[in-house]
């Protein structure tokens, strides 16, 4: 429901936090589980999804009383979060739940102001493990759980059926080929009509970097060095995974290229785009125009269908307050339970946190209101693995954004895009 975009200047902001930080009020060392206690959280929401969680909130101070919650969105944008947050870190005054991208947690961990949920997410309670896993490993920067997963997607082919039909063309199947989407949408493309088989952020921002990495993934390629200290991504794996990508705009002509990423997604639900790589945010538009639509697994190689997901997160600030802390994790552990989970991210087309939710009568409501959604849910297993949450990955990922836009846009061959995204990256990634 909300396209994914990332701030370039994360690192510096918490660094500089890092460096300059205030100290919060003292409170008590340990927690007393009856003491009256006051939480600030910030949900990162638009108004409408707000009011879902203060209605959530409601019901939680409902059942503990001696819990009060002051729930706001914390910024005009989820972006702007952050800012907020080191403005925050830097005062000494910050909330105890903050929503953050997936792509912050290293920042934020290394910003000492997060709690320390580790042996905590061990309580056989929690069900950790229900997660997915690369849920629970974008909450784990360096080796530490920051917090709870607050929302997990991935990158699957949603097609239209109207442009496929009015071509006569068989509609993908979650068995596809790069070459068979390559194929068809070449097939789908008509010039005349505006009509383009696929699309492509060329933007340079996340949404750019991360529709390549399950291209580079499923050639057996790694975004990052074994250590996690050097770029990967411009390997041979790397080179042919953009070189397809660039046969498809630059020969083909059958990629629609978006400067903006806005605009890719609205010509797809009004017929003048075939296919999408995309995700579960997607469908709720669709819905609302009424495009008649279908979801398939992303084509693959030599049968490997990975896929990439952007895990975001309920992150748990330090106060130097024990009550405060023992409330927020049991407010969150709530919040992710199945129950909990249902009342939300459900309720607002989002995925599922657990796979027993598809138990829960509010599943069944779910699939109904969004058609597709279970493929989404299903995909998750093909999300074997996450991207970096090294504190050098926002910056290398606008390289490679970079890299992958000049490529797209034929001003640029892949080799050499992508081995001056890894020279670029280099600094970020050694922690300079």
């Amino acid at each position: 429901m909300r396209r994914r975009t990332v701030t370039a200047l994360v690192a510096a902001i918490i660094l500089a936090a890092t460096g300059c930080g205030g100290s919060p009020a003292e409170g008590p060392k340990t927690a007393d589980p009856q003491a009256k206690v006051k939480l600030t959280w910030w949900t990162g929401q638009t108004s409408d999804v707000q009011k879902i969680l203060e209605g959530l909130a409601t019901k939680f101070t409902q059942a503990h009383p001696n819990v009060t919650i002051e729930v706001t969105s914390g910024a005009s944008t989820t972006d702007q979060l952050l800012q907020k947050l080191s403005a925050g870190f830097a005062s000494g005054v910050y909330p105890d739940i903050s929503y953050s991208y997936g792509s912050w947690a290293s920042q934020l961990q290394e910003s000492g102001k997060t709690l320390d949920l580790t042996e905590k997410v061990k309580d056989a309670s929690v069900k950790w493990e229900e997660f997915p896993a690369s849920a629970r490993i974008t909450a784990t920067p360096a080796g530490q759980v920051i917090g709870f997963p607050a929302l997990v997607d991935n990158l699957a082919l949603l097609y239209n059926k109207s442009v496929f039909d009015a071509k006569k063309v068989p509609y993908p199947t979650d068995d596809w080929t790069w070459d068979d989407f390559r194929a068809t949408a070449k097939k789908l493309t008509d010039p005349a009509e505006k009509i383009y088989g696929t699309a492509y952020s060329v933007s340079g921002s996340e949404d750019t970097t991360w529709h390549l990495w399950p291209l580079l993934w499923q050639r057996g390629g790694a975004i990052l060095s074994s250590d996690q200290k050097k770029a990967a991504f411009n390997s041979q794996q790397g080179v042919d995974a953009l070189e397809f990508l660039r046969a498809m705009a630059v020969d083909d002509k059958s990629m629609y290229l978006d400067q903006t990423d806005e605009r890719y997604g609205p010509l797809f639900e009004d017929g003048r785009i075939g296919m999408i790589i995309s995700g579960p945010w997607e469908l709720y538009n669709l819905g609302q125009k009424k495009t008649k639509y279908g979801v398939a697994y992303l084509p693959g190689t030599n049968g490997d269908h990975q896929t990439v997901s952007g895990p975001d997160l309920w992150t748990l600030l330090d106060n130097g307050d024990a009550n405060r802390a023992y409330w927020s994790f049991e407010l969150i552990k709530w919040l992710t339970s199945a129950e909990g989970d249902a009342q939300w991210n459900l309720v607002t087309g989002n995925l599922p946190l657990r796979a027993s939710e598809t138990e829960l009568p509010a599943y069944q409501d779910y699939i109904k209101t969004y058609p597709g959604v279970e493929k989404l849910v299903a995909n998750l297993a093909n999300a074997k693995q996450a991207r970096p949450t090294v504190s050098g990955y926002v910056e290398m990922s606008r390289f490679v954004g970079e890299a992958i836009s000049k490529t797209l846009q034929g001003a640029a061959t892949p080799k050499d895009a992508l081995d001056q995204a890894a020279a670029k990256s280099a600094t970020a990634l050694a922690g300079g």
